[in-house]
Parts: structure tokens; C-alpha cells; sequence
């Protein structure tokens, strides 16, 4: 289903179909290094890892990470949309695009809309971004997204230190 359409993108739900780009997207270095590890090895555990996580989430929610395609081609090149998180009071942007795409604007780009979508039809007043310390094009995203620093936090408790921003909307 088409959450979302922009200038060059359209944002869309993810499926199992989306399987094997999903199990890339998620084993890449640059996700590895900032994200985390997810243990997916495999197209099934990409398949089970979709139905429980963003399906799931989308099915819960009524949002969730879309897969971002660009609409000249239909390409899935990444990641983008929001995570509704337990340990966390708000939702916050979640985004990942593969390398051969960086340095084009497209996760920007996405990333906008989805703060439109959020602040708009699902009448979010503030949205969170998580980011690791050291991932400097993350952080310049999120300036540019309006948001600003929060503070560090370990997220989940006992794993990871992370940045954590926000962005409030006016009522």
C-alpha cells in the first residue's frame, strides 16, 4: 500500500516480498556499524523479521518504515518511517538507505514527508530521532529535519548510548 508519494519517491509498506531487500539492507556495513546487528541470516528470518516488526507495527499503529522507491524505476533503495518503541514516549523517525544511494537526498527527502505524515493525518505533536554518537550524516539529517538534542541515553536500557533528538509540532 502507498503510504506516501514525494517529488522523486514513493513510500510504501514493506511485504514479505520485500525479503531479500530487506535481509541486504539490514546485513550492509554502514547499517551493521550504526543501527545494530539484527541476526537476520537468512530470506525466511528476513520474512519473519518483516511480519513481526514493521507488518505488525503498520497493523498496531497505523504506521510503521516504509520501503522508500524511487519512482523512475521502482527501485527500493531504503528505509524510512516511524517506530513506535515501549521504553520511549513518542514515536521517532527511523531511516536507512543503501550506500550506492547516499549523497542524493532521497532519505532527506522521505524523511520530510514523514514528519508530515506525522504531524498531519496521524496528529503527532512531537516526534523523537535516535542516533548513534559517532554517525555525523545522522546527526546533520536530524538538524535538518528541525529537530534538536535531546540528550544521551542508553536505549534500549542496557544496550546501546544514543543520541536522542526531537522535533515538537505546534498545536
Amino acid at each position: 500500500m502507498i503510504i506516501l508519494d514525494t517529488a522523486r519517491l514513493r513510500l510504501r509498506t514493506i511485504t514479505t516480498d520485500d525479503a531479500q531487500f530487506y535481509h541486504d539492507l539490514v546485513n550492509d556495513p554502514t547499517w551493521l556499524e550504526f543501527i545494530g546487528d539484527k541476526g537476520i541470516r537468512s530470506i525466511a528470518q528476513a520474512r519473519t523479521a518483516i511480519t513481526e516488526g514493521p507488518m505488525a507495527m503498520q497493523h498496531r499503529h497505523g504506521f510503521s518504515l516504509y520501503v522508500m522507491e524511487r519512482k523512475a524505476d521502482g527501485r527500493a533503495l531504503g528505509m524510512c518511517g516511524l517506530i513506535r518503541r515501549d521504553f520511549l514516549p513518542d514515536a521517532d523517525i527511523g531511516y536507512a538507505i543503501r550506500p550506492e544511494h547516499f549523497g542524493r537526498g532521497y532519505t532527506l527527502e522521505a524523511a520530510r514527508a514523514v514528519l508530515e505524515l506525522a504531524r498531519g493525518p496521524l496528529g503527532m505533536t512531537r516526534v523523537l530521532g535516535l542516533t548513534a554518537p559517532g554517525n555525523v550524516k545522522s546527526i546533520s539529517l536530524l538538524h535538518k529535519l528541525g529537530m534538536h538534542f535531546e540528550g544521551v541515553q542508553v536505549l534500549p536500557p542496557g544496550e546501546r548510548v544514543t543520541n536522542v533528538y526531537a522535533v515538537d509540532f505546534p498545536s
